[in-house]
């Protein structure tokens, strides 16, 4: 398994190559990188030249691709009840597998619809319509995933949506295509059960690995900590993990709460290695 972090760990306000820099420094071997709407490094008019000229920056600075992850996908939902943004947003999912394979990595982090996000914009969607809606909506862009050589990785997130890893692994097998898979958040699950029960039940289907952990006495947001920090019982975590042969990245996702240094992605960095020292 390999070790990546997504680039907002950096100080706000880095420069990229510098954060790149650091990035490295603390013992990483790729970076998670964002996808804007418009702005930033990479965004929805980047063009191929454009996009690999990013891509030279990170592999110049000794790193890989991990995975990108786009960010407008939770205002153009693929389930939302208005057609345009809908529209959007298989527009975007299109755009950024594009952008994945000009990129040089082969994973594309994807919210699959809301149902209900308490930051998020839009209508509560009836589960069995989001369902429906998210499903059509990825199954138009499978001619792309295939062609491009990039996995439309559905990520568990707070959404009230897919909230078991049976019925993930459903939606996902019923897809029917070897280009859509997982991009399991382990933190993000805690708080509705198991993540190394979920491992062991989506098994090869798991194509990348967000690391988070959670403080549970908290029951909301601000339960996101540092990792080794929160609840996640890392040992049976790392031996799902390597009982179902994953052995692609794990990117830590930091979350809003600490940004003030670059300390928080060397901490980080030791936090995993000794994650990855545990034996289960």
């Amino acid at each position: 398994m390999k070790k990546s972090i997504n680039i907002v760990a950096v100080p706000k306000g880095t420069d990229f190559e510098e954060g790149l820099k650091i990035i490295k420094d603390a013992g990483f071997e790729g970076v998670e990188l964002n996808i804007d709407m418009e702005g930033g490094v990479l965004n929805m008019l980047s063009k191929e030249s454009e996009v690999k000229a990013v891509r030279e920056k990170v592999t110049s600075a000794g790193l890989d691709v991990a995975s990108l992850l786009p960010r407008g996908l939770w205002e153009f939902q693929l389930t939302s009840n208005d057609p345009e943004k809908r529209r959007k947003g298989e527009q975007l999912l299109k755009k950024s597998l594009q952008i994945c394979n000009w990129m040089g990595t082969d994973a594309l982090l994807v919210v699959p619809g809301v149902v209900k996000a308490d930051w998020a914009s839009g209508d509560v969607v009836s589960y069995d319509v989001a369902y429906q809606r998210s499903q059509e909506s990825i199954r138009k862009a499978l001619d792309t995933a295939e062609k491009t050589g990039v996995y439309i990785c559905v990520e568990n997130v707070w959404n009230k949506f897919l909230l078991s890893p049976l019925e993930m692994k459903r939606f996902v097998e019923e897809l029917k295509s070897d280009y859509v898979g997982v991009y399991f958040d382990i933190g993000n699950v805690l708080v509705i059960g198991f993540p190394e029960m979920w491992i062991r039940i989506l098994g090869k289907l798991i194509k990348r690995i967000h690391l988070k952990d959670f403080k549970l006495s908290a029951g909301n947001a601000t339960g996101f900590c540092d990792l080794l920090e929160g609840d996640v019982n890392w040992p049976e975590v790392m031996k799902a993990l390597k009982d179902t042969g994953y052995d692609s990245y794990l990117t830590a996702e930091t979350g809003p709460y600490k940004h003030s240094s670059d300390a928080v992605v060397y901490n980080t960095s030791l936090s995993i290695d000794r994650i990855l020292r545990l034996n289960g």
